[in-house]
């Protein structure tokens, strides 16, 4: 490689970071400029908000953007990045860019969509009107950026530094990133995890990389959990157990899922099952136009992929149904008997899973199974905390429906994996940074990699934070300004939270209260606390 650096490079943290979602991560060589991943924040509103915030970098500057892969908390602020002045090469696996070529105009139009819906609110309210942080034609330029390039082979992104795919085994095209910058001392070696999946996931190979690095950036989204070890029988008899419990005559199974990967995998387990005679065939809604869009790309991709026959065979069954159109997702509302939906989003903060949920949580015949990771702050989180009441679209629900979790289907390693797989990647001789991750889960896994690695060398940016990457170790050289996120926030309920639970209790107290003079007491009670 070319143009040694005159200076050590710079590795900045511009997104999940003390928390899990929004990877941005910035190499700042001096002569270049390369980001690996500009994807958005999810959770709270405050994680959110920063989505709608200028970059903290100057978009124009950026010469190249490397992605691990599709997921929107990895690539959904690459239109706005365009949007903002970049104009260089995306470089992705195909099938990252095939399933981007879906998930980015998708999420251009949920944000449209959105955004529409709270400017009528905002105008009725005489509040000022917002902009959506990209559009559709946003969405689409940026799929034209990317380049596709293989596994294993190595490219040029920038001066001094090239970079080359591994299997990450977490999602299709899914990869971590090993980099090489040339310096006047040494070349120095980096390596980005990406999102690491487990050893049982039914559509993927597992993980591989190299090792022998100066440093690594891992993620550790469940570095403080450890799962039952379970292989593909296990897992489709915890889930035949659950659609057990869920039957029930004009009852429904909710699932609300990620549309790419973790319905897919959902959908092939439930076709065998009921192709066995473990459970009774019933109608399977993939409630979805981006579900049903990815399937195609996985349907594409088969070959490629771990039992990627059942997955095709599973698509073609007679009793599985993707809906595309409004109608026919309302239509859903209207079915009798027993059936099984699967929609997006899996932390239910968004699309048609908010309307089913809208339908089925007050009902005792309904059950919702939650089968992935629900951050902080978001719809999934709340239901899974055992939320008695909650506001969807402006609405109070009761919650009278079954709330269930199943972890199996997750995309991501758990502990031990994820501690296994920084130890095959030994010798990490200058420092081990950990993102992706809460704060439970970052200490966690710090301390497990602090059993074979250098407690000194285990770091844990907060966000925007940067490290100067010299052979010996990083050097802490974050900017003292404020940051745009208390650090003490992310990955924890914020003050919409907590605005939300204070309503649904107050709601609760005053219905409770024994007429109406004991609600003007209450009334009163928070009259005067509001004044003082």
């Amino acid at each position: 490689m070319p143009h040694p650096m005159t200076r050590h490079p710079i590795l900045r943290f511009h997104g999940a970071a003390g928390t899990v979602t929004g990877s941005c991560f910035l190499l700042d060589l001096g002569q270049a400029k390369v980001l690996v991943d500009c994807g958005m924040f999810q959770g709270s509103k405050s994680e959110k908000e920063l989505n709608y915030r200028e970059f903290p970098f100057d978009a124009s500057e950026i010469n190249a953007v490397i992605l691990t892969h599709a997921h929107i908390d990895h690539s959904g602020l690459l239109p706005k990045l365009s949007k903002a002045g970049f104009d260089g090469p995306i470089f992705a696996t195909r099938g990252t860019v095939d399933l981007c070529s879906v998930m980015l105009p998708d999420s251009a139009h949920i944000q449209e969509t959105e955004v529409d819906q709270l400017n009528r609110r905002n105008q009725r309210r005489g509040r000022n009107t917002v902009e959506p942080i990209y559009d559709a034609g946003d969405a689409a330029r940026a799929v034209t950026m990317m380049r596709s390039v293989p596994m294993k082979t190595w490219q040029q992104a920038a001066p001094g530094l090239r970079f080359r795919f591994w299997n990450a085994g977490h999602l299709l095209g899914s990869t971590s990133v090993e980099i090489e910058i040339e310096t006047r001392e040494k070349v120095l070696r980096l390596l980005f995890s990406g999102d690491i999946g487990p050893s049982h996931k039914l559509l993927q190979y597992d993980p591989e990389a190299p090792q022998d690095f100066d440093y690594v950036v891992c993620e550790s989204t469940y570095g403080d959990t450890d799962r039952d070890i379970i292989d593909e029988r296990a897992r489709r008899h915890a889930l035949e157990a659950e659609v057990h419990m869920a039957t029930k005559p004009n009852g429904a199974l909710l699932i609300p899922s990620f549309a790419v990967e973790r319905t897919q995998e959902l959908l092939a387990d439930l076709v065998q099952l009921m192709r066995s005679g473990a459970i009774e065939t019933c109608p399977i809604l993939i409630d979805s136009p981006l579900a049903t869009r990815a399937s195609e790309i996985f349907h594409r991709h088969a070959r490629e992929l771990e039992n990627g026959k059942l997955l095709v065979e599973a698509m073609e069954a007679n009793n599985v149904r993707f809906t595309e159109t409004v109608e026919q997702s309302k239509a859903i509302d209207n079915m009798r008997g027993f059936h099984i939906v699967i929609a997006a989003s899996g932390m239910c903060e968004a699309g048609r899973i908010r309307h089913r949920l809208k339908n089925w949580l007050w009902r005792e015949e309904g059950t919702v199974l939650l089968v992935g990771y629900q951050a902080a702050g978001t719809l999934g989180r709340i239901l899974q905390d055992g939320a008695s009441t909650v506001r969807i679209q402006g609405d109070e629900i009761t919650v009278r429906a079954r709330i269930r979790e199943l972890d199996i289907y997750s995309g991501h390693a758990d502990g031990r994996e994820l501690t296994e797989w920084v130890r095959n990647r030994q010798p990490i001789s200058a420092g081990t940074f950990l993102v992706h991750g809460e704060e439970g889960a970052l200490s966690a896994f710090s301390q497990r990699l602090s059993a074979f690695l250098p407690s000194e060398r285990i770091i844990v940016p907060r966000i925007d934070g940067a490290f100067e990457l010299t052979a010996e170790g990083a050097i802490d050289i974050s900017e003292s300004k404020p940051p745009r996120i208390d650090p003490a926030r992310p990955g924890h309920k914020d003050w919409h939270n907590d605005l939300q639970s204070l309503v649904l209790d107050l709601q609760d107290e005053l219905a409770k209260a024994g007429d109406d003079k004991a609600r003007n007491v209450i009334l009163r009670r928070l009259r005067r606390a509001l004044e003082e």
